[in-house]
């Protein structure tokens, strides 16, 4: 969890979320934070349901943003990870 979104997980960088057996979907598996840690959905997700344009989920080390968005399968036992985009920086001219 990022340190961004820890506040609202009680401190916590790392999460155990217990889902459904048989390879549930990344929906399914946010599902099951949000309902321990409603505040998170907000941050993570648009009113539309969507992930936010900055906000980069992982299965793994696939981004959901490439393999399938909240549809994409979640093995038994895998990591998902929440982070937030990065830019910025100095270009020299």
């Amino acid at each position: 969890m990022p340190a961004a979104l820890q506040p609202l997980t009680e401190g916590r960088s790392r999460l155990h979320v217990d889902v459904p057996r048989g390879a549930p979907s990344l929906g399914e598996a946010l599902d099951a934070l949000w309902a321990l840690y409603p505040g998170v959905r907000d941050r993570v997700l648009t009113e539309q349901g969507d992930v936010r344009p900055h906000v980069n989920v992982f299965v793994g080390t696939e981004s959901s943003r490439w393999s399938g968005g909240l549809a994409t399968p979640v093995p038994d036992g895998a990591e998902i990870s929440i982070l937030p985009a990065v830019s910025g920086g100095r270009r020299d001219t």
